[in-house]
């Protein structure tokens, strides 16, 4: 069956003045002209994305679209009419969003975080920024300290919401994110905590001990990178070692406590001093 917001591996079943007829042995769909190989033969498998033409038919591409079937993306409005905004996924046709599916009313030239669905009534893909919907954390598929993919999707005075593996909702602490991040960024992180109502806690950093060795090899850089002596210390202002380091305290004095143990720094009352390697 051929699936529409996804990638499809098809045959060349016919060459015509229009372009190829692909197949999954049942149903066939047009490779317009202007994405046909230079060199093909039929029978041949080509990997082609699907969507809906301005006729509302199935049609193939092989440009690469922006967003896919059941994920979610940051897109820019093309335009808005009075049935709703017309966002720039990377083909031909704009994604529709309705505006009963518009968390706020969209404006032409922003961007906003979008999931693309098909709708079961119009058999079409459609886009959506009322994310909540296809977040459900009651069956979780995600375990404390596992790894995971995190989307920004929005910022609050407690912590930055993010997506969890293009399915859950989760939060990420201001005070333990050092970078600028913004809607749609997509970064690592881990499971932190996974609390009794299913609501989670994400970390950039991994959780435990074995976070402390990655933070202690970036004092060991700016170290070297500072001809060996960095102006901070346990009595360092949070804030200072925030600036330089892009770290909490508390994980700084477990990372220098680390290298310190293992005899690769001196700390002094001015500072931190790299011995000599």
């Amino acid at each position: 069956m051929i699936e529409l917001g996804k990638y499809n591996t098809l045959s060349i079943v016919r060459d015509t003045s229009v372009g190829l007829y692909l197949s999954d042995g049942k149903d066939d769909i047009l490779l317009p002209n202007k994405y046909v190989p230079e060199e093909f033969e039929i029978g041949q498998e080509l990997t082609v994305f699907v969507y809906l033409d301005q006729e509302e038919r199935m049609v193939a591409t092989t440009l690469e679209p922006y967003i896919y079937l059941n994920e979610f993306a940051l897109l820019r409005v093309s335009y808005t009419n009075k049935f709703g905004a017309f966002m720039n996924w990377g083909l031909e046709k704009d994604l529709f969003v309705p505006f009963r599916e518009q968390a706020r009313p969209m404006e032409g030239g922003k961007r906003y975080l979008i999931h693309m669905f098909l709708d079961e009534k119009s058999n079409r893909l459609v886009g959506s920024s009322k994310l909540n919907q296809f977040l459900k954390n009651e069956d979780l598929t995600v375990e404390e300290g596992e790894e995971v993919d995190l989307i920004v999707s929005h910022i609050t005075d407690l912590g930055i919401n993010v997506i969890i593996n293009e399915q859950f909702k989760g939060l990420l602490y201001k005070n333990e994110v050092y970078d600028d991040l913004r809607t749609g960024d997509r970064i690592k992180g881990f499971v932190k905590t996974i609390r009794a109502d299913n609501k989670i806690d994400v970390s950039i950093q991994k959780p435990g001990f074995e976070s402390i060795e990655p933070n202690a090899e970036k004092i060991l850089d700016e170290l070297r990178a500072s001809r060996g002596f960095l102006r901070l210390n346990d009595d360092s202002h949070p804030e200072d070692i925030k600036t330089v380091l892009k770290m909490s305290k508390k994980t700084f004095k477990k990372a220098i406590g680390t290298l310190y143990k293992q005899k690769l720094i001196e700390i002094k009352e001015d500072g931190i001093y790299l011995i000599k390697e």
